[in-house]
């Protein structure tokens, strides 16, 4: 039996600055599209003229200037295209809250009875999935990068498109993604081979040996989990 498609899009924006309370707008969106947890080649890319000055510490975070966004394309124009491609997708986003704030603040401001990202996309936040996964530990994207050996030495500044690629690789790996390559037959036969590993783990055979560690063993792992628990300010899990 064919198992519906699960599309997914990952989606990141770069800004003007940090509050759009303040005025502040979106400049550059990029997306990439998971179908099956599969990267396809379906894109959504564009660069916006935020009709108001960047500020300088974005500027230093993205790279993006004012006399670049001159000849770009407003929100306005470009906002029907934006909401079709995301549109019945799970958004995949880290640190939702911001990137949906901005997308709800610019659909608030075309005045035109658009709504919110609610109606149109459910939102996985991957940072707070990261934290509850990895307590205590920095999770940004450049850790987790880190943390599941994702090369992204490519990353001098912050891109949309680049980072939702990047993000793409990180939620794939993170959330089990293991199939993201395979194509559904694959995937089926992957798992059909997975359940005859658990079959053959299961038949009768010796005991394993089972070799107890010493009091000196015992003593030198306590102080290990001490250090650890001291050095990330108690948030060593093995002492939870």
């Amino acid at each position: 039996m064919t198992r519906p498609k699960i599309r997914q899009v990952v989606l990141d924006t770069e800004t003007t600055g940090l509050n759009p309370q303040e005025g502040h707008r979106i400049i550059e969106i990029g997306c990439v599209e998971l179908v099956n947890r599969r990267l396809t080649q379906n894109r959504f890319h564009v660069y916006i003229n935020p009709d108001r000055i960047i500020d300088q510490g974005a500027i230093e975070v993205h790279g993006i200037t004012n006399e670049f966004l001159e000849d770009k394309p407003r929100f306005e124009d470009i906002f029907e295209d934006f909401i079709a491609f995301i549109r019945g997708a799970e958004l995949i986003i880290h640190n939702a809250p911001f990137d949906v704030g901005f997308i709800n603040h610019e659909f608030s401001l075309l005045n035109n009875g658009t709504g919110s990202v609610a109606d149109y996309s459910e939102v996985f936040d991957t940072l707070t999935y990261a934290r509850k996964k990895h307590p205590g530990q920095r999770n940004s994207l450049d850790a987790l990068c880190k943390r599941y050996g994702i090369d992204n030495s490519h990353r001098d500044l912050h891109g949309a498109l680049l980072d939702a690629e990047i993000l793409a690789d990180v939620f794939l790996v993170m959330t089990g993604g293991q199939f993201s390559l395979l194509d559904e037959d694959l995937a089926e036969q992957e798992e059909v081979g997975m359940s005859r590993v658990v079959s053959a783990l299961s038949v009768d055979r010796p005991a394993l040996k089972i070799i107890r560690c010493d009091e000196e063993e015992l003593q030198a792992h306590q102080q290990r989990l001490e250090a650890i628990d001291k050095a990330s300010g108690g948030a060593c899990i093995w002492n939870q």
